[in-house]
């Protein structure tokens, strides 16, 4: 699936990822997870509270948990999720105050383009099965 992330730290990426789920038949190979993994090694540390999360599809219910509990400052996202989202759309985890941290959200950063990646890829990924089934 075509969803990126990259994890900015003093103005400088300290990780990138994309989501591996389907390819590594991996249910939390989510682009989100891998980042902040890839962040804590960077860093050396599981607090990532100066860092800001880039990521072209807003987070889902996972992602967002382990954003809240890495305690990452920040988090940019892309297109809105109508069936997922976690960071505002059907609820957002991230500024609970119920939790011990909470994130700023910035959504619908290039919307349009994120969107457009992933009703690209579905429309690709169904004609592919249309013609392997004929």
């Amino acid at each position: 699936m075509p969803i990126g992330a990259i994890i900015v730290v003093d103005d400088q990426i300290v990780s990138r990822a994309h989501n591996l789920r389907e390819s590594e038949q991996r249910s939390i190979a989510h682009a989100e997870l891998l980042a902040i993994d890839e962040a804590c090694k960077a860093t050396g540390s599981w607090r990532l509270e100066d860092a800001v999360l880039y990521v072209t599809l807003e987070p889902c219910p996972m992602c967002a948990g382990a954003i809240v509990l890495s305690r990452v400052k920040k988090v940019v996202f892309g297109a809105y999720d109508p069936k997922g989202g976690c960071a505002g759309t059907l609820m957002n985890l991230l500024d609970d105050e119920r939790f011990n941290h909470q994130s700023e959200v910035i959504g619908g950063v290039l919307e349009n383009e994120c969107g457009e990646l992933l009703s690209q890829f579905f429309r690709n990924l169904r004609q592919r099965k249309e013609t392997s089934q004929k």
